[in-house]
């Protein structure tokens, strides 16, 4: 196939993957909203402000079992999940081909690809817990919403990279920060999720136990605070390398290390807060909503450092659209 085609078939696996991921979401819909609520007992609605240990294993799938036509949208959602995120991969391989270098040179890519990751991190963690189904629908709502502003606002022609990008620390710094920023994302749904569930979850203590809402339809709050901690464990140490990568780059390229701009200040600023999150979520005190709006305010500023300084501001990291 020549460039032209490729690069046609990318754009076209752009908009499969988005009807797919629409199709996955209304699945994992159906089951949140047919399925019967989660079964806690009153042990675990009394430890919802007090955290668990991160040594605790992730709890079996609560609510899993549901009723049986529930749980079959939702493992077709998983399903249409998979399904599309090969598409997605698609989109990057083709892309890739298509401009003879690897696919993540501008923020088209890059969203692109930290969304894929985000979506393989969901799915990694449904297989270990299927209970985490009842989650689909707040990570595939998302990823339709981000992929559609993607292809609206961001994107751009497949061709060579800008000169300044033209090194092999770009293969290693933003491989790494993907990585990182895909896997924030769905620690971040899973702490807000975890407010919700929370909150529910003290009501219904309140109540002596009784009907908790809508977030008894979710998982445990002290599942999604566990799924919440151990993503970000994970992706801390990535988007570490990450900075340090960038700052190795930016030496070979400008002669210094680190010269605080735009880019580089709020990388770090992430970077506290990430570490903020994790030393606030094995603090007495700080454990429970302290901790899960610390790791939201942290995605938050990922998300105003890829939009905000690359778009508005200006500085060394501002290419005109490139990540």
């Amino acid at each position: 196939m020549t460039s032209d085609a490729l690069a046609d078939l990318s754009d076209t696996l752009f908009g499969v993957a988005i009807a797919i991921y629409a199709l996955a979401a209304i699945g994992f819909c159906a089951e949140l909203a047919f399925g019967r609520p989660s079964t806690r007992s009153r042990p675990q609605l009394a430890t919802v402000n007090t955290g668990a240990s991160s040594s605790t294993p992730l709890p079996a799938a609560s609510g899993a079992a549901g009723r049986p036509q529930a749980a079959r949208w939702g493992q077709l959602g998983v399903v249409l999940t998979a399904v599309g995120a090969l598409a997605q991969a698609g989109v990057l391989v083709t892309r890739s081909a298509a401009a003879g270098r690897v696919p993540w040179g501008n923020m088209y890519e890059f969203a692109t690809a930290a969304v894929l990751v985000g979506v393989l991190a969901y799915l990694f963690l449904v297989i270990r817990v299927p209970g985490l189904r009842r989650i689909g629908v707040f990570v595939l709502g998302p990823t339709v919403i981000g992929l559609v502003l993607t292809g609206l606002h961001l994107y751009a022609e497949s061709g060579p990279l800008v000169a300044a990008l033209r090194s092999d620390w770009l293969v290693v710094h933003v491989s790494a920060a993907i990585l990182s920023f895909g896997v924030f994302i769905v620690s971040g749904v899973a702490s807000a999720l975890y407010l919700v569930a929370a909150r529910s979850e003290r009501s219904a203590s309140a109540a002596g136990g009784g009907e908790q809402g809508r977030g008894g339809r979710l998982p445990s709050a002290e599942t999604l605070d566990r799924v919440a901690h151990r993503t970000a464990i994970f992706g801390f140490p990535v988007w570490t390398f990450a900075v340090i990568a960038g700052a190795i780059w930016a030496e070979s390229a400008w002669g210094r290390f680190w010269g605080w701009d735009p880019k580089e200040t709020w990388a770090f600023i992430s970077w506290a807060l990430y570490a903020a999150y994790l030393h606030a979520r094995n603090t007495s005190g700080w454990r429970g909503r302290p901790a899960a709006w610390t790791n939201l305010v942290a995605l938050a500023t990922l998300v105003f450092n890829l939009l905000f300084v690359n778009l508005v501001s200006t500085g060394l990291h501002s290419y005109g659209g490139v990540s």
